[in-house]
Formats: structure tokens, C-alpha cells, sequence
């Protein structure tokens, strides 16, 4: 049974082919929302609307590199064409982090880093709020970091894009809340996607090991606990937050 309020509201979410983009897809389908399933990831795109569908939800995919205001442009008109209006978006999609000296650091890497884990959010607020301002507002949770709290010692570009994310974030939530828009962001911890365990498994470390580090738990997080924070910031029970940036880190930016 749909808890969160969310039934009925039509959900954007980037970056869902996998990890935890798919698992918002997933949860806000599940909680009633109608979904649209973006990514680069066309195969993974696919088989996310596949899940939700299989569970009984309603989803689409509109493939959209989300660095291309063009796209993102006509991804948000996929989605107000399928479903007739955007009330909530969760703006996931980004990059690995670069982990290297800032002395090596290539420039064209730093670059890409910003374009897809910073521009691509400025361009998808800015193309979802315009919808939203149409139908009387919505939602908007954009996905940082804990390198949005405090920095990744060997990522430089990571860590100004994800700091970026919560700059924008805050700006955008001054500028449209007297909209009826709420903005938010959400910064995961050390999570168990499959981009995680593979990295993990080449390394040679366990989660335990891995958590030593990153988390006050014992283990690393699931994506469906991160969903659960953008579902929470999307719904009516946050309906008095705005601006703020929630920390799902297992206690990591405590230590």
C-alpha cells in the first residue's frame, strides 16, 4: 500500500538504469508515483520500467544524455507528453569520482566531471521547475555526496562538482520556494551498487573492511535506504523543508 503521498504524482528520475536511480524509480513507482526512467543506459533503462512494471507500477524510459540542455529540454516534454504534467524529479545521474593528485589532474577529465555531475543538475532544475511553474509547483531533489559535505582527499573535480550540487541547491530553493517549489538534496554515503562491488571485489575488500572507513554502521548503504530519503523529501510529510542537504552516510561526515 502506497504510504508516502506521492500516488498519482508523475516522478522523474535520472541516472535509472542501475544503483540507486533505479531503486528510486523503483520506490516511487511503488508508492503510486508514474515514473519516467531517464539515462544514457538504454538496455538498463529498459529493464528498470521492466522491474517497476513486473511489480505493478507505471513507468516509461526517455533515453537523454542530461549534459545536453537540448535533451534535457525534451526530456521533461517525453514526460509532460506521457503523462500530462511533472510534480516530482530526483536529478541522480553523474559520474565516477576522479582520484587523482590534483597535479596530475587532466583538465578535460575535471571538466567532464562538472559537466555531468553540475551542469547536468543546474540544466535539469532549471527545465523541471519551468514545468512545474506551469502546473503549480512540485518537488525537486538533487543527488550529491558526502564529497558535497567534505572533500574526497583525491577528488578534486568530484568534490567541486558535488559541493556545486548543494551550492545550486540552496539558490534554486531561495528562488522558488514562493513558487511552490521545494528543493532539496540528498548525499549518500558509501553504497552497495553494483559499480561498488565490482571496484570492492578488484581491490580485494570486504564491506566490513570498506565500513571501517566509510560508515559508523558495520556495513555500507543499500540504494533503496538512499531512495528512501529522496522519497521523503519529494513527499508531503517534508512539505516544511526546502534547502536543506540530507546526509544518508551511515554517520561517515560525523567522525
Amino acid at each position: 500500500m502506497a504510504t508516502a503521498g506521492i500516488d498519482g504524482r508523475v516522478a522523474l528520475v535520472t541516472g535509472a538504469a542501475g544503483g540507486m536511480g533505479r531503486a528510486t524509480a523503483q520506490l516511487f513507482a511503488e508508492e503510486g508515483a508514474r515514473v519516467v526512467v531517464s539515462d544514457i543506459d538504454e538496455a538498463g533503462g529498459a529493464e528498470t520500467v521492466a522491474l517497476i512494471e513486473e511489480a505493478g507500477g507505471t513507468a516509461v524510459f526517455v533515453a537523454a544524455d542530461v549534459a545536453d540542455e537540448s535533451r534535457v529540454e525534451s526530456l521533461v516534454a517525453a514526460a509532460v507528453e506521457t503523462y500530462g504534467r511533472l510534480d516530482l524529479a530526483v536529478n541522480n545521474a553523474a559520474v565516477v569520482p576522479d582520484f587523482v593528485d590534483i597535479v596530475d589532474e587532466d583538465a578535460a577529465v575535471f571538466e567532464r566531471l562538472l559537466r555531468v555531475n553540475l551542469l547536468s543538475v543546474f540544466l535539469c532544475v532549471k527545465h523541471e521547475a519551468r514545468q512545474m511553474l506551469r502546473t503549480g509547483g512540485g518537488a525537486i531533489v538533487n543527488i550529491g555526496s558526502t564529497s558535497s559535505l567534505r572533500p574526497l582527499p583525491t577528488g578534486a573535480g568530484y568534490t567541486a562538482a558535488k559541493h556545486g550540487v548543494v551550492g545550486l541547491t540552496k539558490v534554486a530553493s531561495v528562488q522558488l520556494a514562493p513558487r511552490g517549489i521545494r528543493v532539496n538534496a540528498v548525499c549518500p554515503g558509501a553504497t552497495m551498487t553494483p559499480m561498488m562491488e565490482q571496484a570492492m571485489a578488484r581491490r580485494g575488500v570486504t564491506e566490513e573492511q570498506q565500513a571501517e572507513t566509510f560508515s559508523l554502521l558495520g556495513r555500507l548503504a543499500r540504494p533503496r535506504e538512499i531512495a528512501q530519503g529522496s522519497l521523503w523529501l519529494c513527499s508531503d510529510a517534508a512539505s516544511f523543508v526546502t534547502g536543506h542537504a540530507l546526509s544518508v552516510d551511515g554517520g561517515y561526515v560525523s567522525r
